[in-house]
């Protein structure tokens, strides 16, 4: 069964917004209390969060398919909906998001840290937010956005300051069990550790981590042995530590050719040139490891490392090698440029920046392409004209005919707005505009207008008595 999964795909589906509200206000005596719909709630996002005490993607290896609430349609009376909530995931420290493509999108270190992996729609305004002066009774109402759909690829990359890397069987799950608290399974056989270990260790004033990354062998970075799925653990060390086997049983390995394979191994998979590299030459309790370790330290010495002769068994040599390990990672911290606090940075957009494109496809196709232009039509009840003309009003407004007829466009052609695979296409017409402005008094009731003033209204009525008393006087009941 699978207790350890360190690379997973996820597919998660942020809330959609729900829909705003037409109604109109309904009292007794009170007949025309205007648009009091309610705008929609939010949808809720779909959120990453690096949580310490979790630490394996087990769980979405098992649920791959994540999705937050939506929002709730919005409801007479002024009253809003309500807003979906947020869908929090915990993911372990180390945790880079990729998209299908294998572009990063976020790495994750560091508890608390946020990433919102799919962002909620936005809720539909309702009449009343849509009314204005001019357009006193709105008889429509926004739709609310659908939210975001992503599938996204999470990594876990150990963060680890020191990682022990070698063949199998070489002794690192013994090294790192007598030098942290940690258990890792321990046996006489090959690929005994099947997932990486991380132990905690404190040497004077420095605590650093380490950890077991399962053995490597030649071919590794191409796919063969474990090496390829675990590799990526020793990304974010400080330092490497290469633990030799001196008391191999296997005659044909040796620690020198043992050496030369994971540094070749090490190479290909990239990156990782910059790190400094320790020797461990493991297993000297037994007096041909000893031996052997004689006769290849000038050997290791002469290629610049620093060698240490330990022994799991009877703790060897732990200690100073504890103590260096400290030293390194203490310099490797203090190298480090620290972190600069967050900064605002404000981009404005350009002066010509119309905020939408127009171009023409190659099978004749007006393509419309804007964050705005292609929000207004998801909000836009096709099934509602005065919605409809609304629309239109907003994307002239915006400045999307005159760009139109820049481009060319004809009375008649075909014009898309939004991507290929969601988009609103309709034929053309120049006359859009006047057909916007015929349609224009959409929403405005005259029985909603400002009362006159008293004195207007005696003249308005003094007017019409006059204007009776005249048509009588010229009345004749007998026809004469």
């Amino acid at each position: 069964m699978t207790t350890f999964v360190d690379r997973v795909e996820l597919h998660v589906a942020a809330g959609n917004g729900g829909h705003g509200c037409a109604s109109v206000h309904r009292e007794k005596f009170k007949p025309l209390g205007g648009p009091d719909g309610g705008n929609g709630g939010r949808g809720g996002d779909v959120t990453l969060v690096v949580d310490q005490s979790v630490t394996t993607l087990l769980e979405y290896h098992h649920s791959p398919h994540r999705k937050a609430t939506n929002g709730k349609p919005g409801e007479g009376g002024n009253r809003s909906g309500k807003d979906g909530t947020d869908l929090v995931l915990p993911v372990p420290d180390g945790t880079v998001v990729l998209d299908r493509r294998g572009n990063v999108l976020a790495d994750l270190v560091g508890e608390g840290t946020t990433y919102v992996a799919s962002q909620g729609g936005r809720g539909g305004l309702g009449n009343a937010a849509l009314a204005s002066a001019r357009r006193k009774a709105p008889g429509f109402a926004l739709l609310g956005e659908p939210g975001q759909t992503q599938d996204i690829v999470l990594e876990l990359k150990t963060v680890a300051d020191v990682a022990l890397v070698g063949y199998p069987s070489a002794g690192k799950s013994s090294l790192i069990s007598v030098l942290s608290a940690a258990r890792p399974k321990i046996a006489d056989y090959p690929f005994t550790t099947l997932v990486p270990n991380l132990g905690v260790v404190t040497a004077g004033s420095t605590v650093y981590t380490i950890a077991d990354v399962p053995g490597l062998i030649p071919g590794a970075s191409q796919g063969k042995g474990l090496g390829l799925e675990f590799l990526r653990h020793v990304e974010r060390c400080s330092v490497l530590v290469h633990v030799l086997d001196t008391a191999t049983l296997e005659s044909e390995r040796d620690p020198l050719s043992d050496l030369d394979a994971i540094e070749a191994e090490l190479k290909e998979y990239g990156g990782l040139d910059d790190r400094p590299r320790v020797v461990v030459l493991n297993k000297v309790d037994i007096p041909d490891g000893k031996d052997l370790a004689d006769i290849i330290r000038p050997e290791l010495e002469s290629r610049g490392f620093r060698i240490f002769e330990v022994s799991a068994v009877s703790r060897l040599g732990l200690k100073e090698l504890s103590f260096a390990l400290a030293d390194i990672v203490a310099a490797a911290r203090a190298a480090k440029p620290k972190e600069e606090a967050t900064r605002i940075v404000i981009r404005p957009k350009a002066v010509d920046d119309a905020g939408f494109t127009v171009t023409l496809e190659e099978d004749g196709l007006y393509r419309v392409r804007g964050e705005k232009p292609e929000r207004w039509v998801r909000q836009t009840d096709f099934n509602n004209d005065e919605a409809v003309g609304y629309l239109a009003d907003r994307l002239n407004r915006l400045g999307v005919e005159d760009e139109l007829m820049k481009a060319g466009a004809r009375a008649g052609d075909g014009v898309a707005i939004g991507s290929e695979d969601n988009a609103v296409v309709f034929d053309w017409e120049p006359s859009m505009a006047a057909g916007a402005e015929m349609l224009g008094r959409r929403g405005e009731d005259h029985r909603l207008e400002a009362p006159r003033p008293a004195a207007q209204r005696r003249r308005d009525r003094d007017a019409e008595r006059d204007e009776a008393a005249q048509e009588y006087e010229g009345f004749n009941p007998f026809g004469g």
